[in-house]
């Protein structure tokens, strides 16, 4: 049997779909009106397929569209955040690769949270 992790977060949700030690595949849902912490990572690179929704991405200050069936390669090192500026859930699958992939690799340089 297939064991998926999943964990709620103030923007929404994510679903841990497949870990292994050289990649970890997630499903990330974002509630409208909300968005991801801007922040980079040291040890991973990802890549971010929209599937449902409209999203707005911000990499390193530039922000730009992404539609359903859309990908964005996020290099290790790179400020980035997605932004639900609908009515709907945006909802975007997650390839992260890289050399370690855990939470605690997330540097937040901006959260409307107070997670920074």
């Amino acid at each position: 049997m297939i064991s998926i992790k999943s964990e709620e977060r103030p923007w929404g949700r994510f679903f841990v779909l497949h870990d292994q030690p050289t990649y970890k595949l997630k499903r990330i849902e974002v509630d409208p009106a909300r968005r991801l912490s801007y922040q980079y990572h040291h040890k991973r690179s990802e890549a971010w397929t929209i599937v449902e929704g409209t999203g707005v991405i911000t990499l390193d200050g530039k922000e730009s569209v992404y539609v359903k069936g859309q990908t964005v390669l996020i290099p290790q090192g790179v400020k980035h955040r997605i932004e639900n500026k609908g009515k709907e859930k945006v909802v975007l699958i997650e390839v992260q690769t890289g050399s370690y992939f855990g939470e605690d690799d997330i540097v937040r340089i901006q959260d409307d949270y107070n997670r920074v």
